[in-house]
């Protein structure tokens, strides 16, 4: 008999995110599922490795809608919490790794920041199939992972997605797909093939700031649609209102030719 795939589940809002059991609710029926994510709240971590984490390792159970899974909450960032996954908890070769699915939309060019791409592309740097998953939501749900948001439509394209790759792999050049699911979407909604935006979606915001007291920047969003590529991420969810699918690599060199960089280069010599 086959072994069922493994599928790493992870994220960056935490192992207790109402996102992250969706996920695994999603993701169960598909293989066995090694669920692993940040044990607190990691939002913006990116792919950041940070040298005060301690990688201490919290046994949880996870028991959603009946499906009952057992997993790891690491004091780790989202891509820590991959490379524990991988190289200590994993017992077999993973088949393919899910973040997400994020309290909130990873589009626009500051999708860098975002530890749901971070872990996604950790994942991928060891030729892993991946897949970094996102809600729309609105601001104050970003940072709260235990909001009352609903994830089921959500779920039910990562289910799509998922079992596709698992069953294909990924097109040829691909490293990761990138899914944003916007917040009024029904099973019916459709998706695009999207390539990420040039133009901010989060625009930073000074704060009003007493003197002598901390402050934090603000942010506002923006969707501009006399600004915006037609094909991009941000047109496709926030003005079309359907599905964004982005094709990303890990090789983050500018398409640009030989030529054109010789003469540019010219008067540098050497």
């Amino acid at each position: 008999m086959t072994a069922r795939p493994l599928i790493l589940i992870t994220n960056d809002d935490g192992i207790e995110s109402f996102g992250l059991h969706a996920a695994v609710l999603a993701c169960a029926p598909l293989g066995d599922l090694l669920v692993v994510a940040p044990a607190r709240q990691q939002t913006a971590a990116g792919r950041s490795k940070p040298i005060g984490s301690t990688g201490e390792l919290t046994p949880v159970t996870i028991d959603v809608d009946g499906v009952t899974v057992a997993g790891y909450g690491v004091d780790a960032s989202p891509a820590q919490a991959v490379e524990h996954a991988l190289f200590e908890l994993a017992t077999r070769p993973v088949a393919l790794a899910v973040s997400g699915i994020n309290f909130g939309e990873n589009i626009g060019e500051s999708v860098v920041v975002s530890g749901t791409v971070g872990a996604a592309i950790e994942a991928a740097s060891f030729g892993i199939p991946a897949l970094a998953v996102s809600r729309q939501t609105a601001p104050e749900h970003f940072f709260n992972h235990r909001a009352d948001v609903d994830f089921l439509v959500a779920g039910q394209f990562l289910r799509r997605m998922a079992a596709h790759v698992l069953i294909n792999g990924l097109p040829p050049g691909v490293d990761l797909l990138k899914l944003d699911i916007p917040a009024a979407a029904t099973p019916a909604t459709p998706w695009r093939w999207t390539r990420i935006s040039r133009r901010r979606y989060f625009w930073p915001v000074a704060p009003e700031r007493q003197p002598g007291q901390p402050a934090p920047m603000g942010f506002v969003l923006r969707a501009d649609p006399a600004e915006l590529e037609p094909d991009s991420d941000v047109r496709a969810v926030i003005l079309d209102g359907v599905a964004s699918v982005t094709p990303l690599s890990i090789d983050m060199t500018a398409k640009v030719d030989a030529e054109t960089l010789a003469r540019w280069g010219k008067s540098l010599g050497g």
